[in-house]
């Protein structure tokens, strides 16, 4: 199979890396020159076989939207668009019925992994007709960990459901890291306390909160043990307030999830340790960028 990949950024890079070592021809376009297999949009749906697919890895938003309006009249009857992004579930409607209306075919599917998908693969759920999901199965096959499909992937439902599965992931993921935080906050007051990193690394293996952001968050204490280089301002991307927002209109009481969005608005006031860990993490999951302590 052979497919097309817009936008090489810390996860498109790393998918095009683990999509050739699995098998997957990729042709790869960017911006930047020096990671860009082709010049331009245009020489990249030209290298495709038909009928087409490709992969759109870019910042959700406006640049998600011009992709794919730039993709559109390069493309046929046929030919398949999926958004591997952080898009809004709304806009992946919106985008299908604007490509259904010249025949193009449109997936979205939600990424987990961050900047360790390339070596241990990724977590996706997938929107969209069951037999497009099919047709596009090698591809999800090779991005994901080995083993059983079901332990990674899902075809969650309808065109939309691939990115609200996603939305409500980073949710859940928010609260959990703010747990940790807090915890660690409250470990490193208490003077009786005296390996706060040790007691973090002794509940890896055996207790009921045993985690990979638990790994992490050891990893990030290992690097810096009272995260002095980091300030505890931590930004947020989008997918919490969608969570939120999407709560709030279907009366469904989120209080762990909203007080963890809420303590990153907090962020952005104190230099809080509980925020350090929170942004730590998100650092070592997903390669965020730290706002580095005066």
């Amino acid at each position: 199979m052979h497919i097309g990949l817009v936008g090489l950024g810390k996860m498109g890079g790393n998918m095009r890396t683990r999509l050739r070592n699995n098998g997957i021809t990729v042709t790869g376009y960017s911006h930047d020159p020096k990671v860009s297999d082709v010049a331009s949009l245009p020489e990249l749906v030209a290298a495709l076989p038909s009928p087409k697919i490709i992969w759109v890895m870019v910042p959700h938003g406006e640049p998600t939207s011009q992709v794919i309006s730039s993709l559109e009249p390069l493309l046929t009857s046929g030919d398949l668009i999926i958004d591997g992004g952080n898009s809004r579930f709304s806009e992946d409607i919106k985008h299908a019925e604007q490509l259904s209306i010249a025949g193009i075919e449109y997936l979205d599917c939600g990424v987990s992994g961050g900047v360790w998908g390339a070596e241990n693969g990724y977590g996706l759920m997938v929107g969209g007709a069951a037999q497009v999901v099919e047709r596009a199965m090698p591809i999800f096959d090779a991005l994901r960990p080995e083993g059983e499909r079901s332990d990674s992937f899902v075809h969650v439902g309808d065109v939309g459901a691939g990115h609200y599965a996603k939305m409500v992931h980073n949710g859940i993921e928010y609260g959990m890291m703010q747990a940790f935080a807090e915890g660690y906050e409250l470990l490193a007051k208490k003077d009786i306390i005296k390996d706060v990193t040790g007691t973090f690394a002794a509940w890896q293996r055996g207790t009921v909160v045993r985690s990979w952001l638990l790994d992490l968050l050891v990893r990030a204490l290992k690097e810096d043990p009272g995260l002095s280089s980091i300030k505890g301002y931590v930004d947020d991307s989008g997918e919490g307030r969608w969570t939120i927002e999407e709560a709030i209109a279907n009366a469904v009481p989120m209080p762990a999830i909203t007080a963890s969005l809420f303590a990153r608005f907090a962020s952005r006031q104190d230099d809080s340790p509980a925020m350090k860990a929170v942004a730590a993490l998100r650092n070592q999951f997903g390669g965020h960028a730290v706002h580095k302590a005066e």
